[in-house]
C-alpha cells in the first residue's frame, strides 16, 4: 500500500467518524418530542419541559458546529501533513527522543486547547449561563484552565516520557511493559483522585453529624458496608447541577457528595443515590471495568507496537522516517473502528452495572425514593427524556430514565 492510499484511508476514517457521529445526532433530534412520555407525565410543567427542549436543541446545534470545526481542521492537517512538519520543527530544537516526543505534543495540545478555548467559553458562560446552570465565575475558569495543563503537563507528560523510554529499550517489545506502567498509573489514580486531584479544584469536607450521616451509617451498617469517608464537594461552585460518586477501593474508598446534591433531595432520597454507589462497589462493578479497560489498553498497544516501524505510515503523515510520536497520532485514526466497537461493548457493561446498582437499592426497600431522586436530577438538569435507541447505545453509559424506572418497579 503506497502512503498516499493509507492518507487517503486515514481521512476517510476522520470523514465517517463524522458522518456516523452526526447521523447518530439526527436521530436524536428526530426522537425529541414536544409531548412529555406519558409514564412521565408530570415530571416536568409546560413551561419547565420546553426550556428542557430548548437546552437541548441548543446543546445539540451547538456540539454540530463544534464537532464540524474540529472534523475540518483535523482533515487540513492530515492532508498538509502538517503533523510532520510540526515534528520535523521540533527536531530543530532537540533530537533526544523523549524530548522532542514531549516537545511535539505539547505543541499540538496547547494549541488545540487555545483553538477550543472560543468554544468552552461560549459553552460555560453563554448556554449554561442562559439556562441557569453555570456558577463559574471567570478567575475559576482560568485558573481551572491553569490547573489542567499543569497536571496534563505533569502526569501526562510524565506517563510519556516513560513510555518513550521504553520504547527506546525495547523497540517495539516495549507494549507489554507501557502496558505494565499504564494499568499502574490508573490504578493510582483511582486510588487516590479524591485526595490529591480533586482537591485542586474542589473543597472537600467531611459530612457533619446529624440526620443525613446516620441514616447513611445506618444503611451502610445494614448493607454490610463499612464506611468512613463521606465527603461533600462544593459543585456549586461550577454549577447548579447535582451528583454523587464513589472512588478508591479497599480502605481508600470514599463516598462524595455534591453540595447541589444534598439542597435538592431529602434525607432518604440521598440515602437512595448512595445506596446505588454501594451498589456499584458491592457488585465488584469499578474491578469488573478496571480490568475490561486494562484488556483493552494491553491489545491497543499490543496493535500500535505493529505499526511503530511502519515507512508508510511515516511518510504518509509527511515524514521520511518512523517516528513514535507521530506514529502514535496516525494509529490512533486507525485504531477509530476498533475503538468504536469497544466503547459499544463498555457502554454496554455499564447499562447493566447501572440496572444492578439500582436493583441492589431497591431490594432494600429504597426503589420509591431512587426514583424520586432520579427524577428531581433528571428536572434540575434538564436531561432529554425521549433520546434515540441507537444514540443511547453509542452514547449511553447510564439507562433512559424511563428504562432505569421501568426496570426498579418490576422489582
Amino acid at each position: 500500500m503506497s502512503s498516499t492510499t493509507l492518507l487517503i484511508i486515514i481521512v476517510a476514517i476522520v470523514i465517517a467518524e463524522y458522518l456516523l457521529s452526526e447521523w447518530l445526532s439526527y436521530r436524536n433530534r428526530k426522537a425529541a418530542t414536544p409531548q412529555m412520555p406519558p409514564q412521565l407525565e408530570g415530571l416536568y410543567d409546560a413551561d419547565k419541559y420546553a426550556k428542557q427542549q430548548s437546552y437541548f436543541r441548543t446543546n445539540n446545534r451547538f456540539s454540530l458546529i463544534t464537532s464540524t470545526f474540529t472534523t475540518i481542521l483535523m482533515i487540513a492537517l492530515l492532508s498538509t501533513q502538517i503533523f510532520g512538519g510540526v515534528y520535523n520543527y521540533c527536531l530543530t530544537i532537540t533530537t533526544n527522543t523523549i524530548g522532542v516526543t514531549l516537545l511535539f505534543f505539547g505543541v499540538l495540545f496547547l494549541s488545540y486547547g487555545i483553538l477550543m478555548l472560543p468554544f468552552e467559553i461560549y459553552d460555560t458562560f453563554v448556554i449554561e449561563e442562559r439556562f441557569g446552570f453555570n456558577k463559574t465565575t471567570p478567575k475559576t475558569f482560568i485558573t481551572d484552565k491553569l490547573k489542567s495543563i499543569m497536571i496534563a503537563a505533569i502526569l501526562g507528560g510524565g506517563l510519556l516520557s516513560l513510555i518513550v523510554w521504553l520504547y527506546t529499550l525495547l523497540e517495539t517489545n516495549f507494549w507489554w511493559a507501557a502496558f505494565l506502567v499504564s494499568i499502574s498509573v490508573s490504578l493510582l489514580m483511582n486510588l487516590f483522585y479524591s485526595q490529591i486531584i480533586v482537591p485542586l479544584f474542589n473543597k472537600q469536607t467531611p459530612l457533619q453529624e446529624g440526620e443525613l450521616r446516620d441514616e447513611i451509617e445506618k444503611f451502610a451498617e445494614k448493607a454490610g458496608f463499612e464506611i468512613t469517608n463521606i465527603y461533600v464537594i462544593d459543585g456549586s461552585k461550577r454549577s447548579t447541577k447535582a451528583n454523587a460518586y464513589f472512588s478508591g477501593m479497599g480502605k481508600k474508598k470514599r463516598i462524595v457528595l455534591f453540595d447541589t446534591l444534598i439542597d435538592e433531595l431529602t434525607t432518604q432520597e440521598i440515602v437512595a443515590v448512595l445506596a446505588h454507589e454501594i451498589g456499584h462497589y458491592k457488585k465488584r462493578h469499578t474491578l469488573k471495568n478496571f480490568i475490561i479497560a486494562g484488556f483493552a489498553m494491553l491489545v491497543q498497544l499490543y496493535v500500535l507496537s505493529l505499526t511503530l516501524t511502519s515507512n508508510t505510515m511515516a511518510e504518509a503523515m509527511g515524514l521520511m522516517h518512523p517516528a513514535f510520536a507521530v506514529s502514535v497520532i496516525a494509529f490512533g485514526i486507525l485504531y477509530t473502528p476498533i475503538d468504536l466497537l469497544t466503547g459499544l461493548f463498555m457502554h454496554s457493561i455499564s447499562r447493566k452495572a447501572e440496572y444492578e446498582a439500582d436493583n441492589f437499592a431497591a431490594k432494600y426497600g429504597l426503589g420509591e425514593d431512587l426514583i424520586s431522586a432520579l427524577k428531581k436530577i433528571s428536572v434540575k438538569s434538564l436531561s432529554n427524556l425521549t433520546p434515540d435507541k441507537l444514540y443511547v447505545k453509542f452514547h449511553y453509559s447510564h439507562p433512559t430514565l424511563l428504562q432505569r424506572i421501568k426496570a426498579i418497579k418490576k422489582d
